[in-house]
């Protein structure tokens, strides 16, 4: 029963994933009389965003429990794996896809594009899959990832939402309805975690200070960010621009701390 307790947390993970995806799949477009559509993203994705970050909580505490117990397992590392393709791939990939389809609806003639224009939102879930397995089948011992770490990138998906929820600059709502820069935000994910650049792990593996300086900087950087443009209650963790500004700067710390691949 003991061993099972890990699993536990990283099925909760999975079902807090899949949860957001009922969530994503809410209709974000009402009809005029006339036919005409008129785009407003639904609450339901903020809803879905909190669930994803619940998921990264989770995905990062079974680690743990793992560990405290001394209950690490083959099983449970495929099972993380499964439960990250669905709550960091395949959420975020369709949150995406929703983001796509709202632009294309706020344009003339956009209710009737085609399919063809969203699937590339998909290869976000792909690229996440391929970067877990290439992980798990990885027998080297280091203290670093390979490419972005899927968990990343869905949380940067993630909050997305947060910023239309909270922002009020009509220039930042604009951008959200842009088709491009989703494309763009597709390319970088999808090539970021296919990639071999040795990042930064999302985990600690000791408390020495020079193991922990990089994310007390990315603190240092997120915190005055939320401050600044985040809307109380939540602006000391989820400020608008925390979230996206804490992603670059783990990137750029990667790069130059330059942590041993793995």
């Amino acid at each position: 029963m003991k061993q099972q307790i890990p699993n536990c947390f990283t099925l909760s993970n999975l079902f807090l994933g899949a949860t957001a995806i009922l969530y994503i799949l809410q209709p974000g477009l009402t009809y005029h009389a006339d036919g005409d559509g008129l785009v407003t993203i639904p609450e339901n994705m903020m809803v879905a965003s909190w669930l994803i970050f619940a998921a990264a909580l989770v995905d990062f505490l079974d680690g743990f429990v793992a560990r405290w117990m001394n209950q690490c397992s083959e099983m449970g590392k495929q099972l993380d794996s499964l439960a990250d393709v669905v709550s960091f791939g395949v959420a975020p990939g369709l949150m995406v896809l929703q983001f796509l389809r709202f632009s294309y609806a706020s344009t003339e003639g956009g209710l009737d594009i085609s399919m063809a224009f969203l699937l590339p939102a998909l290869l976000i879930p792909c690229a996440g899959a391929y970067r877990l397995a290439r992980f798990n089948l990885d027998q080297s011992k280091s203290t670093g990832f390979k490419g972005i770490p899927i968990p990343a990138a869905g949380i940067l998906i993630a909050s997305f939402p947060l910023v239309n929820w909270y922002a009020t600059d009509a220039w930042v709502l604009d951008l959200l309805l842009s088709k491009w820069l989703w494309y763009s935000l597709i390319i970088v994910l999808c090539v970021g975690m296919v990639s071999t650049v040795p990042m930064l792990a999302l985990k600690f593996s000791g408390l020495s200070f020079k193991k922990i300086l990089p994310f007390l900087i990315i603190l240092a950087i997120a915190l005055p960010v939320a401050l600044l443009f985040g809307a109380l209650p939540v602006a000391l963790l989820f400020g608008w621009l925390a979230i996206s500004a804490g992603f670059i700067a783990y990137v750029i710390l990667s790069l130059l701390f330059k942590p041993t691949e793995s």
